[in-house]
């Protein structure tokens, strides 16, 4: 590290241009290819998958987005002669539109069903010639305007759908500019320079960006979801900042201690960038852990979300200490240079609020640490309630048109109209074909059922689908019941006598059957991730104690955030204030992803903690001292570091994306618990009330184990001493047998009772009073 560093400093121009071609080239290829996302969330050998499968190889025709033109009137019908023209003329508008594929209107044959009962509500079906992954923006956006353009003061029209959905969403760069904005204070009020402050935010942008367009590029290549992108920035910036702070503050404090900008950058990646080195490790590890699941969806999110972290860690050690170098002297502040050049070097103790918290931890580890306990089991308690499902777009906010047609239809028809189930056969023969019309009776009497269209076959006949609108939502369990019945009870009845074999898809069985493959496979999923997580803390620290209170600690964090998720947006406390939607189930993928992220995230702020405990404990192997040192030397940096990423995530609530604002307050939630609750108070506490158990290793284990070094030590003795009483003394301390002046030679003994005299005179600290 040190070499890789030395080399950046000494060709600092070289490395900032290195690193400006790269995220230019990425960037211009990213724009010459285009983004092709694909939220496909096929699990193959699953019901609904083959239901989609088989309804795909019969009607082709159908196998574009499927969305909705829905018109109300106020005064009269929607069958009113004026109204039924405009209407019509609207609809063969969009007919003629690039990339539609068919508009069934209500006013014809086959869409004689499309009129509420009332007569005041009717809905048309647009369906495209491609998926919604393969939908352009700006046939979507064709669509809705031209549909848009019939509105009239008695006549509201509004289009509901995954396609129409794309033009609802935020077309700027707001949640990412206010996360920066906010970060860039925090760092100003933490470093008084202006220099200083921006140099994290650079080096975080310029690999984000590098990962974003590197992530668009991905996307040609394997299954990418639409919101990777953004998860990878809001990872990327977090934890980009966070990096950069640790290493810089480490260069400011070489700095400040009478080192060289040169020695002074170098020492700080050689002993901080490794520690970020292995928390970024920590980081792709449990995102990778993902790949375990085998599912395409969420491979290409852990594959985006680790190139993300990969970039930045390599942006904190080698962009970064180019930059340091370039600015020199002002990564402090004028006060401190002015305080430097009058005073010379002087040590930077662990005062104030980090001192004294650190010791009251000391004196009240059980009161404090029964405190942190009650405080995360009860933000925990609402995981207890976690529903997994599909949130439709009855859960956007209520200003969108999707949310107005939603409601329109829901009112008009009933809400089992928004994501009605298909159920998808082979045929083969007349008996196949009296069977399904028999079916007809029987789902009309079928508990859930709301409606049933008649089986409709494909121009060969060999393949028919029948769809069943039930009485409840896509997102209601009631709605995950009735498919349940219809698998279990009412499906395999009808099938018997006959070769039909009926598959149950649609949103609802999709998202279930999804989210069934993932809890099946969470265990293994949380076993790997938190397994390997405590192998390199084991591997790092060597003790048994220190992994195993960590891997708690993750657990703990993993489930307080997710009991805010379920309060805020399965629950719907405050989701309407915070412009999110009404309350919704939770998406399927977010527990592996965020189990993925929070893990790794989690693991940063424990390596930072104990790798400055375990320095202390080496050195002095004092349990108790090593503790109070590494919560009062490390907590402000930690506490700084949190509230920016803390700012970060909560700015992608802004983003107005349901599923992006769920992992922004998820990530948020975890990292405010973690740093301020777990990490600077339960984890102390817990440590002081272990002791000396906390780096127990067994003999045998100690032998075979590899001897790694997150952060290398820093010779304290030699640290005193240069800091405290001055060049000269130290000089004179460190040279065996002769003084600086060349004087009166002294014996070991004598040079060993002057070193303690000198440090009994150095200023008294956290370090030497107990708590």
């Amino acid at each position: 590290m040190a070499a890789l560093a030395r080399w950046c400093v000494r060709n600092r121009l070289v490395a900032v241009l290195l690193w400006i071609l790269a995220f230019a080239g990425v960037a211009a290829g990213a724009a010459a290819a285009g983004s092709a996302y694909s939220n496909d969330y096929a699990t193959p050998g699953t019901e609904s998958s083959r239901a989609t499968e088989l309804l795909n190889e019969g009607f082709p025709r159908l196998s574009g987005d499927s969305d909705t033109v829905v018109w109300h009137t106020t005064q009269g019908g929607v069958k009113a002669a004026d109204v039924e023209q405009a209407m019509t003329r609207t609809l063969d508008d969009i007919q003629d539109l690039p990339g539609v594929a068919t508009v069934t209107s209500p006013y014809e044959g086959a869409g004689a069903g499309q009129v509420s009962g009332d007569g005041r509500t009717a809905y048309a079906t647009v369906t495209f010639d491609d998926r919604v992954e393969e939908i352009d923006q700006a046939e979507a956006q064709k669509v809705v305007d031209t549909a848009k353009a019939a509105e009239t003061d008695a006549l509201q029209v509004e289009l509901g759908g995954r396609a129409i959905g794309l033009t609802e969403s935020e077309g700027g760069h707001t949640a990412e500019a206010v996360g920066v904005i906010v970060a860039a204070v925090v760092l100003f009020l933490a470093f008084g320079s202006l220099a200083a402050s921006l140099l994290p935010i650079a080096t975080a942008l310029v690999s984000v960006g590098t990962a974003y367009a590197g992530t668009v590029l991905l996307g040609h290549v394997m299954t990418v979801a639409d919101f990777a992108p953004m998860l990878g920035m809001l990872i990327g910036l977090g934890v980009g900042i966070d990096y950069a702070l640790f290493i810089v503050t480490r260069h400011r404090r070489g700095l400040k201690r009478g080192l060289s900008v040169t020695e002074a950058a170098v020492g700080a990646v050689a002993t901080t960038g490794r520690a970020v080195v292995f928390a970024g490790a920590t980081v792709c590890i449990a995102l990778l852990g993902m790949l375990i699941l085998r599912l395409n969806f969420l491979n290409g999110v852990a594959i985006a979300a680790s190139l993300t972290v990969i970039l930045t860690v390599a942006a904190s050690v080698t962009l970064l200490p180019a930059l340091l170098s370039l600015i020199g002297t002002r990564a402090l502040s004028r006060r401190e240079r002015r305080h430097l050049d009058e005073h010379g070097p002087e040590p930077e103790l662990p005062t104030g609020l980090a001192a004294r918290w650190s010791a009251f931890v000391e004196r009240h580890p059980k009161k404090l640490g029964a405190v942190a306990l009650v405080v995360m089991t009860l933000l925990a308690l609402p995981t207890l309630g976690l529903r997994l499902g599909t949130s439709d777009e009855g859960n956007n906010p209520a200003t969108t048109t999707t949310r107005q047609a939603y409601d329109l239809l829901a009112d008009g028809f009933g809400p089992g109209v928004n994501g009605p189930l298909t159920l998808v056969t082979k045929v083969d023969g007349a008996d196949d074909k009296l069977a399904l019309d028999q079916l007809d009776t029987t789902l009309r009497d079928t508990e859930g059922v709301a409606a049933v269209t008649p089986a409709t076959y494909d121009t060969d006949g060999d393949t028919a689908y029948v769809t069943v609108v039930p009485e409840s939502s896509p997102q209601s369990e009631q709605t995950s019941d009735l498919v349940d019945r219809l698998r279990t009870d009412v499906l395999p009845q009808a099938e018997t006598g006959t070769s039909l074999d009926l598959h149950v898809g649609g949103v609802t069985a999709g998202y279930d059957d999804f989210a069934d493959v993932i809890i099946g496979k969470l265990p293994l999923f949380v076993g790997v991730v938190i397994g390997l997580g405590c192998l390199l803390l084991l591997l790092a620290f060597r003790s048994i104690g220190i992994p195993l209170k960590a891997a708690a600690m993750n657990v703990a964090a993993v489930a307080s955030a997710f009991g805010v998720v379920v309060a805020i947006f399965q629950w719907g406390w405050g989701s309407e204030l915070l412009g999110l939607g009404s309350a919704g189930p939770i998406e399927p993928f977010l527990p592996v992803i965020m189990v993925s992220v929070l893990f790794g995230l989690s693991m940063d702020y424990q390596v930072f903690l104990v790798s400055r405990m375990y320095e202390e404990w080496l050195e002095t192997g004092d349990n108790r001292r090593a503790v109070r040192v590494g919560l009062a030397e490390t907590s402000r940096v930690i506490n700084s570091a949190a509230v920016i990423m803390i700012s970060v995530f909560l700015a992608f609530v802004l983003s107005g994306d349901r599923v992006i604002a769920m992992f922004g307050i998820a990530l948020a939630s975890a990292v405010a618990l973690d740093a301020f609750v777990l990490r600077t108070l339960l984890v102390p506490a817990l440590m002081h009330m272990l002791g000396g158990a906390n780096w127990w290793l067994p003999r045998w284990l100690d032998r075979r184990l590899p001897r790694i070094s997150i952060e290398p030590p820093e010779c304290r003795a030699t640290a005193d001493a240069a800091e405290n009483i001055g060049a000269e003394e130290a000089s004179r301390a460190t040279i065996p047998g002769q003084r600086a002046d060349g004087a009166d030679l002294v014996t070991d003994d004598e040079l060993n009772e002057e070193l303690v005299e000198l440090v009994k005179e150095r200023r008294q600290d956290v370090r030497d009073t107990p708590g």
